[in-house]
């Protein structure tokens, strides 16, 4: 009788589980790879100011106001791999734990919490490198070494001086960070060199990507819940364009715009990249299903040709492209649901990407919007 009634009282449902910030971020081989990457620029940096720090505090300053700042091979070893243990592990705390535990707070208390921390752990490794060497190299009891410790710290600004000689190092770093996750990654390290202060003509792959059939989904998911889809889908079509280091230029709406610079190694990653963001999408299919009834469709268009890349604005400065060829790849990507093809390419792009026969279909020559003259289109069959 108790089976029956309880068979018979519906099953409670749970509440959609959207894909976090922290699910995307902690869950991806491809993510980490390029965090990765990062903790290794940054450890670095860190470890070289530090051991130079170390090299000018021990020849030019008075060494007895400062621990182990002797000129001797051993603590200039030991302080090396020290360094590099210490600020490796303090890179990826900062790249890791650190991102995900504050990246649901507002950017200033995110940013001070990050330097306390990084000042915390900065303090301790220089407590454990003290007495690493003071044990080790001198040869001292831990007794004495306390003593000697107790009073540099007390007695001495040897540890504050450490600290705030770093304390400027880690505010750069934290605003270099936040800044390059504003733009695609390479983007800010070419605002920031000046590179296109004068705008430069580049021959480039662009590609369009964005979601089919966009208007009845946002009617049929809601506008909530279709934010979150569309989030979810740039996430994924996005880690495949960062594997084969597309630019990404901008997001707009559903619509993804990337370019490479034009040439053999870069059509070829063009086209990898399209491969690797249909298998993402296939692999995360159970998820979409399961959480917006449906797998999101889209339709791709690429083209090759000049563009013009420059610094616009004044207020707020960015990376802009523009030219014939950023039109007519718009063009082309808006043929897809014209012609029925997920995936179509100019006879320029095809061409010079080296594509099989059997790797496309010429679609014949097509009027574009905006062009004087027919295009041949292709479509691309990958």
């Amino acid at each position: 009788m108790t089976n029956n009634v309880a068979e018979k009282i519906p099953k409670k449902r749970s509440k959609p589980k959207f894909m976090t910030l922290t699910d995307i971020f902690s869950n991806n081989s491809i993510l980490k790879r390029y965090y990765f990457k990062t903790l290794i620029v940054v450890g670095v940096v860190w470890t070289f100011f530090d051991y130079s720090s170390f090299l000018t505090l021990t020849f030019t300053e008075k060494t007895d106001e400062y621990p182990f700042a002797q000129a001797e091979q051993s603590i200039f070893i030991l302080r090396l791999v020290l360094g590099i243990t210490a600020y490796s592990a303090m890179a990826y705390l900062l790249i890791f734990p650190l991102k995900n535990k504050y990246r649901k707070y507002p950017l200033w208390l995110s940013f001070i919490l990050k330097t306390l921390v990084l000042c915390l752990l900065t303090a301790c490794y220089a407590i454990i490198s003290f007495y690493v060497i003071y044990l080790f190299v001198y040869g001292v009891n831990p007794v004495t070494a306390s003593q000697t410790l107790y009073h540099y710290v007390v007695e001495t600004t040897w540890l504050l001086n450490y600290i705030d000689s770093r304390l400027l190092l880690y505010i750069i770093t934290l605003l270099i960070l936040e800044i390059n996750e504003k733009y695609s990654p390479g983007v800010f390290t070419d605002i920031f060199i000046g590179k296109y202060v004068k705008p430069k003509e580049e021959k480039r792959i662009i590609l369009f990507i964005d979601l089919k059939d966009s208007t009845p989904t946002a009617e049929k998911l809601g506008h909530k819940k279709y934010f979150f889809y569309i989030r979810d889908f740039i996430h994924h079509i996005s880690l495949a364009l960062l594997e084969y280091d597309g630019l990404i230029y901008q997001y707009v709406g559903d619509e993804i715009v990337v370019s490479w610079l034009s040439n053999e190694r870069n059509k070829n990653k063009c086209i990898q990249s399209v491969i690797r963001a249909r298998r993402i999408i296939q692999k995360e299919s159970s998820y979409y299903r399961r959480e917006y009834g449906m797998v999101p469709e889209y339709r791709i268009g690429v083209h090759l040709g000049l563009v013009m890349v420059g610094e616009i604005g004044i207020v707020k400065k960015d990376l802009t492209m523009s030219g014939d060829a950023m039109n007519t790849t718009a063009r082309i990507r808006t043929m897809g649901g014209e012609l029925n093809q997920k995936f179509i390419g100019s006879a320029d792009f095809v061409t010079n990407a080296g594509l099989e026969s059997w790797q496309v279909e010429s679609l014949g020559h097509i009027d574009l919007k905006g062009k004087e003259l027919p295009m041949e289109l292709f479509a691309i069959k990958i």
